[in-house]
Formats: C-alpha cells, sequence, structure tokens
C-alpha cells in the first residue's frame, strides 16, 4: 500500500502543470539554501500543497537534483489514517527501496499534523540525515510547546494566505502596468475584477470556478475536521455560532463579555478558548489596540477580521451592504501579509484609526477605509488620523476609499485619499 501511495502521490507532486507565482516564494526564497526545516502554515485549502511544488520549481532552476531524491506524501489520504510515529521508518525504507536515491534527499510532507509525534522524527531526520524537509499544516500551533522546543533553531515558518488582488490578476492573466490605473479603459476592465475579488474572495479552487458554494464545503471542513476533531469539542453549534457572528460582522470591536452575550454563551472562558482555536485554524484573525503600555493593550478589546472575505458572501449574515467593512478586511489581509505589527488606536477623545503600522520602535503609518469619504463623515474619519498625528508623530496619514484619490490639505497635516484599487496594485504606500 505504501509504495502505491508513494508512487501516485509522487506522480501528482511532479505534474507539469502552471501554478500561479505567490508572492511570498520570492521573500523566502533564501530559504532554499538554508538548513533548517520550512513550515507552510495557513489556512485549508490556500495552496499550500502548490506553494511547495512552487519551491520544488525554484530547486529545480537553481540545481539539478534527481526526481528519485524527492518524496512528496500527503496525509490526509484516507489510506493512512492509521498512520503513526512508528510508521515512519517504513516509509522512508519503502521510498528508499523503490528509488535508491543517492545523496541529499528533499521530503516534502503534507498535512503532517494528522500524524501524532511527527515533530520527534523530523528532529532526528534533521540530527542524522542529509535531507531538505518541507512541511506544511493547516493549523498555526505546529510549532508550539514541545514543537517549538525540539525545533528551536532549526525551522523556519511562512504563513500562507488566500490569493492577494495581484494574485488574483494572474491567476486570470491580467497583466497592468502604472499607466493602466490612469487609463479609462484599463481602470474599468481592473475595477470589474476588484468586484469579483470582493464577492469571491481569495481561495485558488473558488476563483478558478467561480463556484462560491465550496467555501460551505471549506468552512465545514475546518469546523470539523480541524478544530471539533482536534480539540474534542461537544458544542459545535456555540463554536459554529460564534464563527457566523464575526464573519457576518468583519471589522467588529468587541470584549470577550460582549462576545459572551452577543452568541448566548455562558461564560467568557469558552468564548476567548473558541477564538484562539479559530483564530489557531486561521479562520479569524485578531488586531490588537496600539498602547505604548502593553498592560493597556491587553486589557482594551480586539478587532476581529475574517482570512478571506469569501466566507462573509457565502456565510453571512448581511443585513445591508457592507462594503466598507469588506474594504477594511481586503486593506486588514494586505497589511499583515506585508508587517509584523499591526493594530487600530483611539485617540485620547475618543477618535479611532483603523490601522496603526509600528515598524521597530515607532509607529509609522495610520490607515481609515471607508466606502465614500463625504461631507457626513469627512470630520470623523480625518480626526482620528489627525490625533496620531499629533499624539503617535505619525506624518504618513493615508484614507482608502471605494473610489476616490486626491489630497486633503487640513490645518496640522496632510491625508492622501487613495482608491483601494490604486492601493492594492501600485505599492500600499
Amino acid at each position: 500500500m505504501l509504495k502505491h501511495i508513494i508512487t501516485n502521490h509522487k506522480a501528482y507532486f511532479l505534474t507539469k502543470k502552471k501554478l500561479v507565482s505567490r508572492e511570498i516564494i520570492g521573500s523566502n526564497r533564501h530559504l532554499i539554501d538554508s538548513r533548517e526545516v520550512v513550515f507552510i502554515t495557513g489556512i485549508r485549502r490556500s495552496g499550500k500543497s502548490s506553494l511547495m511544488r512552487l519551491f520544488w520549481q525554484e530547486i529545480t532552476n537553481l540545481q539539478k537534483v534527481p526526481e528519485s531524491n524527492i518524496l512528496f506524501i500527503n496525509f490526509e489520504d484516507e489510506r493512512l489514517t492509521s498512520f503513526t510515529i512508528n510508521d515512519f521508518d517504513v516509509l522512508i525504507q519503502t521510498w528508499r527501496e523503490l528509488e535508491n536515491p543517492i545523496g541529499k534527499i528533499w521530503l516534502f510532507l503534507d498535512e503532517i499534523q494528522y500524524v501524532q509525534g511527527w515533530e520527534r522524527w523530523i528532529n532526528r531526520l534533521y540530527e542524522f540525515e542529509d535531507v531538505k524537509i518541507f512541511i506544511t499544516g493547516s493549523n498555526a500551533s505546529m510549532l508550539h510547546s514541545e514543537i517549538s522546543s525540539l525545533l528551536t533553531g532549526r525551522n523556519r515558518q511562512i504563513t500562507l494566505s488566500t490569493f492577494s488582488f495581484p494574485e488574483y490578476l494572474q491567476l486570470h492573466q491580467t497583466n497592468y502596468t502604472e499607466k493602466d490605473l490612469y487609463k479609462e479603459s484599463n481602470i474599468i476592465a481592473l475595477k470589474r475584477h476588484l468586484s469579483e475579488y470582493l464577492v469571491l474572495g481569495g481561495f485558488p479552487e473558488v476563483l478558478k470556478t467561480k463556484d462560491i458554494t465550496l467555501l460551505d464545503q471549506y468552512f465545514k471542513d475546518i469546523i470539523y475536521r480541524d478544530i471539533v476533531n482536534r480539540y474534542g469539542i461537544k458544542n459545535v453549534k456555540e463554536i459554529r455560532e460564534l464563527c457566523l457572528y464575526l464573519i457576518s460582522n468583519p471589522g467588529t470591536i468587541a470584549s470577550y463579555a460582549t462576545l459572551t452575550k452577543m452568541v448566548g454563551l455562558k461564560n467568557i472562558t469558552t468564548v476567548k478558548n473558541y477564538l484562539e482555536m479559530l483564530e489557531d485554524v486561521f479562520l479569524i484573525k485578531t488586531l490588537s489596540l496600539f498602547d505604548f503600555s502593553v498592560k493597556k493593550q491587553i486589557y482594551n478589546p480586539d478587532k476581529f477580521y475574517i482570512s478571506d472575505i469569501g466566507f462573509h458572501n457565502a456565510l453571512g449574515f448581511k443585513f445591508s451592504n457592507n462594503i466598507g467593512h469588506l474594504l477594511e478586511n481586503v486593506v486588514f489581509n494586505h497589511l499583515t501579509g506585508k508587517y509584523q505589527e499591526l493594530f487600530y488606536w483611539k485617540s485620547l477623545k475618543g477618535n479611532e484609526v483603523d490601522f496603526i503600522v509600528k515598524e521597530g520602535l515607532k509607529p509609522t503609518y495610520a490607515i481609515q477605509v471607508c466606502k465614500t469619504l463625504n461631507k457626513e463623515n469627512e470630520e470623523r474619519e480625518t480626526a482620528g488620523l489627525l490625533a496620531a498625528s499629533e499624539e503617535l508623530k505619525i506624518s504618513n496619514l493615508l484614507i482608502i476609499t471605494e473610489d476616490q484619490d486626491t489630497t486633503l490639505e487640513l490645518g496640522s497635516g496632510k491625508i492622501r485619499v487613495v482608491s483601494i484599487l490604486k492601493w492594492l496594485l501600485n505599492g500600499d504606500r
């Protein structure tokens, strides 16, 4: 059975197939020559297996590696349900018998978290074999506790998100230059693509098929396979209701107590545990309040976003046009892909700023997001940014809208207003 699995999985892995290049490859290409184990984590169906294949393509472009020296195994295969840590050696021996690899070996192990104790086997391989290992998994806790201690200094982690808007355009073979952002006919075509992206989100298969109903199955797989089975949850309805509330209200600021009341759960501890699980499987992302006092950051409520906006359209309860919050969620996902430290903020007078980017020791970038800037909301949207300029000494102030481009010259600062299309495609500053 193992010989059959090895042969078929490898044939799939090596199939010549045109893949959309992912932005994350560029900043992590150096990991190919490193000794460390490369962990690729991210939400289910985001393209982690394809990213491993992209790494393999990069490897073959840089050096000659015989195909006999690679092993690819997807541990989601139902034939491996009873696979245990004791079977790893049998797997490698069977592969060596089939392929007879000579020299350095390359292992690509997909969704390995299904095998309890896998990290101990990986650690032994790292110690005693001439091997480069790539691993994928659909939960962030892969590198927690014992795993972290066993592989400290021996691993590098990549977190893969669903397709960004530029990657969506690559998938649709839509090339653009900066000039295209100022040609009316090209802008119309790009806006049409952006409208579709705001509906479908960024899951690769959903974008290829334009079938948003796939997201319902993805959601069920995440809830039942990645959470219920893993954590032994008995009351599935509770965590499902909490998740659907957050999916329906992206950008919500809420304390544990508020969420407990809104969803009708028993206690705050339950909500806290559920949120940790939802974040662990990359379904929900949290954003903390910025404050120079870490204690104040901890005791203030978080904002909650969806890892992919397609879930909002497929599963959320929509009572009105929520385009402003969807734009905010898209901006959030874009920023988290580029910056390590991201926060929201409130001024001393209570004016809110959607996003504060912190680089090094300083906050450097303040952003508001709204559908349209008009007379009714201009004072509210600009007040937070001007307060950030004064209190946090931030000079880079920005308002992202659906379709506006201008500069506001206000008494104490200058605020750029830019359409989300140009912001996503023309650099984020």
